[in-house]
């Protein structure tokens, strides 16, 4: 038996983990109390890692989908008929027929990070989507015009602020989000024994609003004209505290002069006194910070909402102030070394819809689209990295449809889930335990500077291999069976790119890490982290602006036309009379602090207790329409319907409704013993892949117009 440290990567809290291993399995995990940024802090999700180790339903090896089921098959066929499958595709017809799709897991493993990246490169598609577009791409969008990189996010500095405003978040089920904060709870704690405030806005009283100071609902949708009536008020009391290095809050001040408490207040839901004394508040306060998460995200007005939040914080002079969002100094800093890039909007558009890119991805609401509309540049093969579009894309019906029609797939997961029984090759990675962990993305935005790096907890099981070898293996085999093709021409004028990718495959992610460190702080590499087990504290956050500023002429532009162009729209839904029309619901998500997204439903240990599938409704809106708490109900919106059992609560705004995403297991053909007994349908199966936030074409998620009817 051993003890040996490590980190949980399931989520964005990087929590530090105590492992006894017996018999290269995990007995027992504990929060590790010396780890200087969790300090002990551990939730249920990490017991799960014990079940997906030992879990029957992974795979091990490779997999190919035959007519009459699947079959295992050795590495080096699984990579030939891969190889085949996108180099055929893209020599038939062009490289934009080949689609990449990069789940969530990828941002948490640091071989998909170093390898996964190239490897995809490689493919040389503009045909590329990520998990941003379903989640925070206006938080990168936002970051990239106001400070010049989509990473350059200011985090709350929440160990030091005095009035905390949450808005459409909740971490004390995440442990932030966008914003790396394990042991929120205890720091919630530490905030109001310093005489500090937290204020949670939500049309749900979340798990924060419990332990907040003040809850106010809000009107799904309406958060935008919330904000502006706060940016308003600010200026209004002449309490704008303004950084000599921003330029235009005289223009905003007019912008949003018509935005006043009074003329929001009906339609957000919010007295007008409230919204005043909420402003008063927060400029009058030592240090104060607003913070917005996916509910504010991923509505109709979501980057403006994020711009917004950003305006607050910096017209209030909480921008770069200790208790107020502060940029990051990471171990690995990867906006100083370039290591990501400042990110570019709009360069170009997608076929059909028009759609704007941000960083090279389109948005994800319209790849449906782009799979099934015929013409030159169709998407006719996928690459699947860690994700399960099925179930977290909008229109996950059709989007089923259209992945049965490819003319090939494959899928990097070691689960036949909703999206993976489709691939006509499933290679499947080790799980966390049994590779190396250093957090390259949740360092830059955690509340706190700290680095750790954490060796694999567990040998990997025989035959099996870990997500960077499997990126490397067929990023050589794509490469020379390029050069083998008529499209060998491509790739010798690509030649020194290639020559530099390969390089960059055959580095392992250990020593890529430990490069990293060497060349971004002194005294700082693997070696070192791994004679300190718990990790190293590099102190709290601190100031840095202008210097940390990455546009071209080191100053803040507020007005942003993209932005500006909306106000006429929001000026519309504040003269609206009816939010939503008559008769019609406004339905939101939530997040559980025993799930994780779609994948984590295959954990026993998770998805035992109470259920947590149903759809949340006030009731008196169930009252109204004859509905019974505990019945099964029609959910009817533009996109399709689904039936779901419901839940009355008082915790729920009256008019607005609440379905968690990631569930809808009961597809035929998922390989997952667990999470097919797990009951609840699909959230995405009703919300609509049309509908976009009109600036960055994120998709909306919440504040969808939804009729319930007893079934």
């Amino acid at each position: 038996m051993t003890v040996t440290f490590g980190s949980c990567n399931l989520c964005e809290a990087m929590c530090g983990l105590e492992f006894t291993v017996e018999n290269n399995t995990v007995t027992s995990v504990r929060g590790d109390k010396q780890d200087p940024l969790s300090r002990g802090h551990i939730c249920p999700k990490a017991l799960s890692l014990i079940d997906v180790h030992a879990d029957p339903d992974r795979l091990i090896k490779p997999v190919r989908r035959t007519p009459t089921g699947w079959q295992q098959i050795e590495w080096d066929e699984a990579y030939d008929l891969v190889v085949d499958g996108l180099v055929s595709t893209r020599k038939k017809y062009g490289s934009n027929a080949v689609g990449v799709y990069q789940g969530n897991p990828n941002v948490h493993s640091l071989g998909a990070m170093t390898h996964g990246i190239p490897f995809t490169s490689m493919l040389r598609t503009r045909n590329r989507y990520s998990a941003t577009s379903l989640d925070q791409l206006p938080h990168q969008l936002v970051n990239h015009l106001l400070y010049g990189h989509q990473l350059a996010l200011p985090i709350p500095d929440i160990d030091r602020t005095d009035f905390f405003l949450v808005l459409g978040g909740n971490p004390m089920a995440s442990n932030g989000s966008m914003m790396t904060v394990p042991d929120f709870a205890h720091r919630v704690r530490d905030l109001k024994a310093r005489g500090g405030t937290l204020v949670v806005i939500d049309p749900r009283r979340t798990e924060t609003a419990d332990v907040a100071d003040e809850h106010h609902f809000v009107r799904p949708g309406t958060d935008a004209l919330l904000l502006l009536a706060l940016i308003n008020a600010v200026v209004e009391s002449g309490k704008t505290r303004v950084a000599d290095y921003v330029d235009g809050a005289t223009e905003i001040a007019a912008l949003v002069a018509d935005f006043t408490p009074a003329a929001v207040a009906p339609v957000v839901g919010i007295a007008a006194e409230d919204i005043l004394s909420l402003a008063t508040r927060f400029a009058d306060a030592k240090a104060a910070v607003a913070y917005g998460r996916m509910g504010v995200s991923t509505q109709q007005f979501g980057s403006v909402c994020q711009w917004a939040i950003q305006v607050l914080n910096i017209l209030t002079g909480n921008l770069d102030r200790v208790g107020g969002a502060m940029l990051t100094d990471p171990a690995v800093d990867l906006i100083e070394k370039k290591i990501v890039g400042r990110g570019h909007f709009d360069k170009w558009r997608s076929r059909v819809r028009d759609l704007p890119e941000f960083a090279g991805e389109y948005p994800c609401s319209t790849l449906v689209d782009e799979m099934t509309t015929p013409g030159d540049g169709q998407v006719r093969a996928m690459a699947v990295l860690s994700g399960n579009p099925v179930l977290s894309m909008p229109g996950g019906e059709e989007l089923d449809r259209a992945f049965s029609d490819l003319d090939f797939m494959v899928s990097f997961d070691f689960y036949i889930n909703e999206t993976s029984r489709h691939a006509d090759v499933i290679l499947p990675p080790t799980m966390s335990l049994e590779r190396d962990h250093y957090d390259l993305i949740f360092h830059s935005f955690a509340v706190r500077n700290t680095a750790k790096f954490a060796p694999a907890v567990l040998a990997k099981k025989a035959g099996a291999r870990a997500d960077w070898e499997i990126f490397r293996d067929l990023g050589v085999r794509y490469q020379s069976a390029l050069s083998d093709s008529p499209l060998g021409g491509l790739r010798a004028r690509l030649k020194p790119k290639s020559i530099l990718a390969e390089a960059r495959l055959r580095l392992s992610p250990k020593r890529t890490i430990d490069l990293l460190l060497r060349s971004h702080r002194k005294g700082l590499s693997v070696a070192a982290l791994t004679k300190s087990p718990h990790g190293v504290d590099l102190g709290p956050l601190r100031p840095g602006l202008p210097q940390k500023l990455r546009t071209r002429d080191k100053r803040i532009q507020l007005v942003q036309d993209v932005i500006v162009g909306e106000l006429p729209a929001l000026h519309d839904l504040m003269a609206s009379s009816e939010v939503p029309a008559e008769g019609q619901l406004l339905m939101i998500g939530r997040r559980h602090l025993r799930s994780n997204n779609s994948w984590m439903h295959n954990a026993p240990r998770l998805t035992k207790g109470k259920p947590r599938h149903q759809l949340l409704a006030h009731p008196e809106d169930l009252l109204s329409r004859g509905i019974e708490d505990g019945s099964v109900v029609s959910v009817t919106s533009a996109a399709g319907a689904i039936e779901i059992e419901v839940l009355a609560t008082d915790r729920m705004m009256p008019g607005v409704v609440s379905i968690p995403h990631g569930f809808g297991h009961q597809r035929a053909g998922v390989e997952l013993s667990v999470a097919s007994t797990v009951l609840g349908a699909s959230a995405n199966d009703i919300t609509d892949p049309q509908q976009v936030d009109a600036v960055s074409a994120n998709a909306i998620l919440n504040g969808i117009p939804v009729t319930i009817a007893a079934v």
